[in-house]
């Protein structure tokens, strides 16, 4: 199964979720949370905690790698981002497939296939380019050091913003599964489902790099 590691870049580094992220996670959570409506997103150390309690768990399955997101300036948490639906394809197929288990150990297996999601940042950190070198560190560790062949991204089909942002990033649109899932207020939401495979990366890398590179460029033009 993947390893916990450190993604570090120059706005941000992305740091193995772990308890001790639980306080701040709690404060930047409770900050203005207008574009919080799809995400579930932990408002107090209490739900801090167990939102970090739940995702660790899952980690200790092997179905997610979670981290902290924060910023390089102040090294102040923003938010949080993860991999999950880790999925593996070595080995000899098998009916009914098992996925999520890879083949051999256990402890050496990196997957296939993964899915990026459950991100949100605080709105301070929004649109600054900090989402870009999020997107940016994982993509190249899923696709550099994993080797994987897919990488997939979801959101609410009414999450205008977030399904904005997944398309700046170059990645493809795959369709809308309608009446999906229950949403986070309670609904039946429909999901836009998006993807990015390995031969498309290195497309994907130079438009993600530019946009980075831009939103750096921009940051530097602002006063003090």
């Amino acid at each position: 199964m993947p390893v916990p590691v450190v993604l570090s870049g120059r706005l941000v580094r992305l740091e193995p979720l772990a308890p001790h992220h639980a306080a701040a996670l709690a404060a930047v959570g409770a900050e203005d949370r207008a574009t919080y409506s799809f995400t579930p997103v932990p408002h107090s150390l209490d739900t801090a905690l167990s939102y970090i309690e739940r995702a660790l768990a899952e980690q200790s399955a092997g179905r997610m790698l979670p981290f902290a997101v924060v910023s390089t300036a102040d090294e102040r948490v923003i938010g949080s981002t993860r991999f999950l639906e880790l999925d593996y394809w070595q080995g000899p197929p098998v009916w009914p497939s098992l996925p999520g288990v890879p083949y051999g150990d256990p402890a050496t297996a990196v997957p296939d296939a993964a899915e990026i999601g459950n991100t949100w940042l605080c709105p301070r950190a929004q649109g600054i380019g900090s989402n870009t070198e999020a997107k940016l560190l994982m993509l190249s560790h899923a696709f550099e050091v994993w080797g994987v062949r897919r990488i997939s991204m979801r959101a609410d089909a009414r999450n205008l913003r977030s399904r904005a942002a997944i398309e700046r990033l170059g990645a493809t649109c795959e369709g809308v599964r309608r009446a999906h899932s229950r949403g986070l207020d309670g609904a039946v939401r429909s999901t836009a489902f998006y993807s990015i495979l390995e031969e498309e990366w290195p497309d994907v890398r130079g438009i993600v790099a530019a946009r980075l590179d831009a939103a750096i460029a921009r940051r530097s033009l602002v006063p003090a």
